[in-house]
């Protein structure tokens, strides 16, 4: 049964808040023009893939249970490497990193919805009601915090794409728990991590393809773009996914979207500190409905099975 001990705590705050540095660092390369968004997505997989290769090899051999499973791991690909990472990129064009991230915070409405509706997982009371509170926020942000203006807003474009990035993820996160083989429980990590991320590589680079025939793609290649580039490819690559798959093993993938929440506090402090983008009153307000939605919500949840 899930449990939300230590270990597993620490694996998913580790995981958001390279999350949070994450959407800095895309938020820099991305919105100065150094990098763009499909590009960095595909560049930072790439690299990401390059440094697992020593330890995850052997998944490429012929005997692999990879090729036995390869429409799972495509779908893995898909919707935790490829589309999320390149839709969150996209997202950090036209919306800030505090913006995507509380939006990303509407996860477990997602996460309770496509249990119920795909893996008959029916929630229970108070995770739906602090679903709900936790949608409040969002809306909040969503509207710059004037709710008013709800029936007459037009969502920015980044807001669109980092909202269907959160369902991807979300769809990402049960698949985690569902695994493809008898034995996919045994793999070494590196090996299932590298078949998650090769996926996900085919992917960005199919969606890169669309990018460079549109003329869009471009890459300013120098110190500091290099740097955050090895950033992304190492901290929110490698470690935060492998945390993230330790944590949603360890407490479920419901309980373990509620920690995403942590991430727009981690993000707001680090957008306050580097990019000049401190929290406006209405995020505050935001964040206080997200963490109530949490509290009510982890009241029940971690006794709920997946």
């Amino acid at each position: 049964m899930p449990q939300l001990n230590l270990a597993t705590t620490i694996y998913l705050l580790t995981a958001t808040a390279l999350w949070a540095g994450n959407a800095i660092a895309g938020r820099v390369l991305v919105a100065s023009g150094a990098v763009s968004p499909i590009t960095l997505s595909t560049v930072r997989w790439g690299l990401a893939a390059l440094l697992l290769l020593p330890l995850g090899w052997r998944v490429f051999t012929p005997s692999s249970a990879l090729w036995r499973n390869k429409k799972r791991f495509l779908l893995l690909g898909l919707f935790g490497v490829g589309s999320y990472n390149a839709l969150l990129y996209l997202a950090l064009e036209t919306s800030t990193a505090i913006n995507v991230t509380l939006i990303g915070a509407s996860m477990p409405i997602w996460m309770l919805f496509i249990g119920a509706v795909f893996y008959q997982t029916k929630p229970r009371l108070l995770q739906a009601v602090g679903a709900v509170i936790s949608l409040f926020g969002v809306a909040i942000v969503l509207t710059r915090g004037d709710l008013s203006t709800l029936l007459s807003m037009q969502i920015v474009l980044g807001d669109f794409f980092i909202m269907l990035a959160t369902i991807t993820w979300a769809w990402y996160s049960w698949m985690l728990t569902k695994p493809g083989s008898s034995n996919e429980r045994q793999w070494p990590w590196a090996q299932f991590l590298m078949a998650q991320i090769f996926a996900g590589l085919l992917w960005s680079g199919f969606f890169n393809g669309f990018e460079i025939a549109a003329g869009q793609a471009y890459l300013d290649l120098n110190f500091w773009t290099a740097s955050l580039i090895l950033f992304v490819a190492i901290g929110p690559s490698l470690i935060s996914y492998r945390c993230w798959g330790l944590g949603v093993n360890g407490a479920g993938p419901t309980v373990a979207a509620f920690f995403a929440n942590f991430i727009p506090l981690f993000t707001a402090i680090l957008s306050a500190a580097i990019l000049g983008e401190p929290p406006q009153l209405f995020h505050g307000l935001a964040f206080a409905l997200i963490v109530t939605g949490i509290w009510v919500s982890s009241s029940q949840g971690r006794s709920n099975k997946p």
